[in-house]
């Protein structure tokens, strides 16, 4: 797969206004977060509803309902993530609930690291084809983009002091959790959009496509990083 220099231009230009805009969201409070991933839900929501019109207007409501668990859900466990509980045992003082966005940044750099150092090194030395599902992807990119991924992400969680509340190896984890069912979501999304014949969920990004190119894989992902956060760190 050939290096396209106007095309990771137009994806580097657009890639900046949206990384200003999911920084603004995901760092500045609860409000911004939860404002953030509500577009988002109900954007993906919006493009999914214009995909399975155009995969199959008969069983348009199954596809409809099957859109709770494919959206829905992991917006809400990505919410969930975003906030901890801080228990105070000590005099009138009550439990409370305080934002905690160091798990969803955890997800999301990941993401956008796997992403960009599997498109990176596939275009480099990608030769073999990983799915027919999406013919661009390779083997070479697919594995270098997961093992970039989770050295970068090991590398952040040992200097970064505010993810130091989390040990190396849970970040190595996390990591790889996004790496591997990040890109089974991109898969998943590109073969609903085959089913629709379009090239694209949306246009709101140019050079990226819509709101399901951009969040594919952090839909699947997400739920999977919730599991292994509440029930096994």
């Amino acid at each position: 797969m050939a290096l396209n220099l106007q095309t990771l231009k137009t994806r580097s230009l657009t890639a900046v206004v949206f990384v200003v805009v999911m920084l603004a969201g995901l760092l500045w409070n609860y409000r911004s977060f939860f404002i953030l991933f509500t577009i988002i839900h109900f954007g993906c929501w919006y493009e999914f509803i214009k995909l399975v019109k155009k995969i199959s207007k008969k069983n348009y409501l199954v596809f409809a309902l099957l859109g709770f668990i494919y959206i829905s859900l992991p917006i809400l466990a990505m919410l969930d993530l975003g906030i901890s509980w801080e228990v105070h045992t000590g005099g009138d003082q009550k439990n409370e609930i305080i934002f905690s966005n160091i798990i969803p940044c955890g997800i999301v750099f990941s993401i956008w690291i796997n992403d960009t150092m599997a498109y990176l090194v596939g275009s480099w030395i990608g030769k073999t084809p990983f799915s027919k599902i999406s013919p661009k992807k390779t083997w070479e990119g697919t594995i270098g983009g997961a093992i970039l991924c989770i050295v970068v992400i090991a590398l952040l969680g040992y200097y970064i002091p505010a993810a130091k509340i989390i040990g190396v190896k849970h970040w190595i984890i996390i990591a790889a959790i996004c790496a591997i069912f990040g890109t089974a979501g991109d898969l998943l999304e590109s073969k609903l959009k085959r089913m629709a014949n379009v090239k694209d969920s949306g246009s709101i990004m140019p050079g990226h496509g819509g709101f399901l190119d951009r969040f594919d894989s952090l839909l699947i992902a997400t739920p999977f990083v919730w599991l292994f956060v509440r029930y096994f760190l």
